[in-house]
């Protein structure tokens, strides 16, 4: 599954892409030296597809977007942050198998769900 089926959230591109946002976001903080990582955003890769149109999946590294991270308050990784007009709905601190990841973004789509 290529990667570019996530889209790449930044400090300077974060209210655009995730404030802004007409379709609900998740957004998955990650940083190179976490081990579990990799495996999540692979999943959610897998998973982007089954949501196009309807969701976006988004990842932010922690490491180098320092502002989005401490604003939203994020301490470990992964950490999964779910919006809705721009509001934190839901959060998903560390691994989570794919069945686990595809009911919570399945979750998002439903207004008021996750509140």
């Amino acid at each position: 599954m290529p990667d570019d089926a996530l889209i790449t959230i930044t400090d300077a591109t974060f209210d655009e892409l995730v404030r802004r946002a007409t379709l609900p976001v998740v957004v998955d903080f990650w940083a190179q030296w976490c081990p579990p990582c990799g495996p999540m955003s692979r999943l959610l890769a897998e998973l982007a597809p089954e949501f196009a149109g309807r969701l976006v999946i988004g990842t932010l590294d922690a490491d180098e977007n320092p502002v989005a991270t401490r604003a939203y308050q994020v301490m470990a990784m992964p950490t999964l942050l779910f919006f809705r007009d721009g509001v934190v709905t839901r959060s998903i601190v560390g691994a989570r198998p794919k069945s686990m990841l595809r009911a919570a973004l399945a979750g998002a789509l439903t207004p008021y769900a996750n509140v």
